[in-house]
């Protein structure tokens, strides 16, 4: 009987320690799953255009009728005030995914451009092309700009306008295919570090633009017409974009400081579009990521260009919201005193 009772011991210690091991598995996939849930901040800073094939690249799910006519009735209100500013240019960002958790409003950032050569006001940008697994220029519409959005319901577009020197420069440079190709890495990552060659993010070609542009920097050789050579794997890239970092450098360009703890920094490894490899190790022991935000290119602009201007959009519970001036909207779409507000039915 004394080992019968010892064997059932040994037994039911044998099933506590299954279920215990089961439990710690159920929870590290949870905090998996956790840790991954919260990376998806810096996933937004990976742009996609409509027709990305892939499920993980996919921004979303599909808006529907009444979201696609406000998004269309809101561009066209953008488009309005792009056009009684009498620019030739504005640097845009639209925000994406909600990142209030990381107290970021906005995540991507390029170009529209009266003269585009795919329809005025047509927004130049790096995108990740995920069949082909290479960042991209692609001109976008607006409309389609504005579509690039995971809540239909609130949206948010920063427009800042320089003045003519930089303005007329920058236009030279993301108009110029050679050029701006030439500033592309051969390589995306959304949370690429802004001062390395490995990888490159949106925002961070568009900082490599402003750089070439208003740095007055030789371009470099976009390396050739196939897919490669669309994403600027040339032998010069590497020297147009060496020069664009230390140029930005220079001038005292300051990307944004990320503190996203030891547990995102562990989760970062099972995104394929989010890497570690090029920055600091002091940066990573910290659990700190340095990425080029739009809210990092709005102040550098302001600051090499101090008679730029800003104005800030949104929509909300059936009307849009205007700004002017570098302070930010409040949060819901709030409007304040001397705001204007335009219905949107």
């Amino acid at each position: 009987m004394a080992h019968v009772a010892h064997v059932a011991h040994v037994a039911g210690v044998a099933r506590a320690a299954r279920v215990a091991s089961a439990a710690l598995a159920a929870l590290a996939a949870l905090a998996a799953l956790a840790a991954l849930a919260a990376l998806a901040a810096l996933t937004a800073l990976l742009p996609l255009p409509a027709a990305a094939s892939l499920a993980y690249c996919d921004p979303g799910g599909q808006l529907g009728a009444e979201d696609k006519d406000r998004l269309l009735r809101f561009a066209a209100v953008v488009k309005g005030e792009l056009e009684r500013s009498g620019a030739r240019l504005a640097l845009v960002a639209r925000s994406g995914l909600d990142l209030r958790r990381i107290a970021v409003r906005y995540s991507h950032a390029g170009i529209t451009l009266r003269a585009s050569p795919e329809t005025p006001w047509a927004v130049r940008q790096l995108y990740y092309a995920c069949d082909a697994g290479l960042p991209r220029l692609f001109d976008q519409g607006m409309s389609a700009f504005l579509m690039g959005t995971d809540d239909a319901r609130v949206g948010y577009i920063s427009l800042v306008f320089l003045p003519e020197p930089q303005a007329a420069a920058l236009e030279r440079a993301a108009l110029d295919n050679a050029r701006a190709r030439s500033l592309v890495a051969a390589e995306y990552s959304a949370n690429a570090y802004p001062f390395s060659l490995r990888y490159q993010n949106c925002n961070q070609w568009l900082a490599e633009l402003l750089a070439s542009a208003w740095g007055d920097l030789p371009a470099g050789d976009r390396g050739g017409t196939g897919d490669r050579g669309n994403g600027g794997n040339g032998a010069n890239t590497g020297d147009a974009r060496s020069a664009a970092q230390r140029w930005l450098r220079d001038q005292g360009y300051a990307p944004s400081r990320l503190e996203i703890g030891w547990w995102l920094m562990r989760a970062a490894a099972f995104v394929p579009w989010v890497h570690s490899d090029d920055h600091p190790g002091e940066d990573l022991e910290r659990n700190v990521f340095r990425v080029s935000l739009p809210a990092d290119l709005e102040a550098f602009a302001h600051a090499q260009a101090p008679g730029a201007t800003r104005v800030e959009l949104c929509h909300a519970d059936g009307r849009v919201v205007l700004r002017r001036g570098w302070t930010a909207i409040a949060e819901g779409c709030r409007p304040d005193a001397g705001d204007e507000v335009i219905p949107l039915p």
